[in-house]
């Protein structure tokens, strides 16, 4: 079956979550742990209600102290839409400071988006074998930011060569998933976020395959009814695409179901 079908890079083909978390633990240690669900509210005891200063765990945090007046508040560190768009949900937890620094270090890295790691070592041959084989038109769509060197299209397009996939068309794109796969006519977009996945259901009619390596117990409760189809892997996904129909049921056997019916 001949197809038209986009990749997204990160998170689908390459391992982009680590390699920004080694740069955050370099740069400002142990990354912080996933935040606990909120405590129960407690009823404050009779020491508590009559000392107000009295030590209370479930107390929110200390503000900072107001700005003196007069002074200049310090700018919001800027980080680009690009670059919050492809943030983990580790990074995003890092200060607003903290996530513009990382960034600034990836944005001085000479060819940063080359050096990732493949998640799954080999697949990218084997999508290349597959599609050239079923003559599929694949795409390969990404939101990566800059970094040093080379332009984010080139060093995209060389880390494909350099796993197995020759002469790949590859596209940076802004904003939604949803009108890439409109304007470009594809029959299927992968990608591992339910969001992208989302609009690519309600701006095109392309089928939204959404990677989803836990298990597919944790999936956001609406994604199957949307019409999310996840899997796996991308090796699951090439195995779906691939299998054989299932067989139809021969004369013999429609006629055996009309007789019993």
């Amino acid at each position: 079956m001949s197809l038209r079908i986009a990749f997204d890079c990160d998170g689908v083909l390459a391992d982009m979550d680590s390699a920004l978390e080694e740069i955050a633990v370099r740069l400002f240690g142990p990354l912080p742990a996933p935040s606990p669900p909120p405590a129960p509210a407690t009823t404050a005891t009779p020491a508590q209600a009559d000392d107000p200063g009295a030590s209370n765990e479930s107390a929110s945090p200390v503000e900072p102290a107001p700005t003196p007046a007069g002074a200049a508040a310090p700018a919001p560190a800027e980080i680009t839409p690009e670059e919050e768009q492809v943030e983990t949900e580790r990074i995003r937890r890092l200060s607003r400071t903290q996530q513009h620094e990382l960034w600034d270090e990836v944005r001085k890295t000479e060819n940063f988006w080359e050096s990732l790691k493949e998640i799954e070592p080999g697949v990218i041959r084997r999508l290349s074998d597959v599609a050239h084989e079923r003559r599929w038109e694949t795409i390969f769509v990404t939101q990566r930011p800059p970094s040093g060197g080379d332009t984010t299209q080139r060093q995209t397009q060389r880390w494909l060569v350099e796993h197995g996939f020759d002469l790949p068309s590859v596209y940076v794109t802004k904003g939604s998933r949803g009108k890439v796969a409109d304007a470009l006519s594809l029959d299927i977009l992968v990608d591992d976020r339910p969001e992208n996945c989302l609009d690519v259901k309600i701006e095109s009619r392309a089928r939204a395959i959404l990677i989803w390596g836990d298990a597919l117990s944790t999936l956001p409760p609406n994604a199957r009814r949307l019409g999310i189809e996840p899997v796996q892997s991308v090796g699951a996904l090439i195995d779906m695409l691939t299998a054989p129909p299932p067989k139809k049921p021969g004369i013999l056997k429609k006629l055996k179901r009309l007789i019993r019916a």
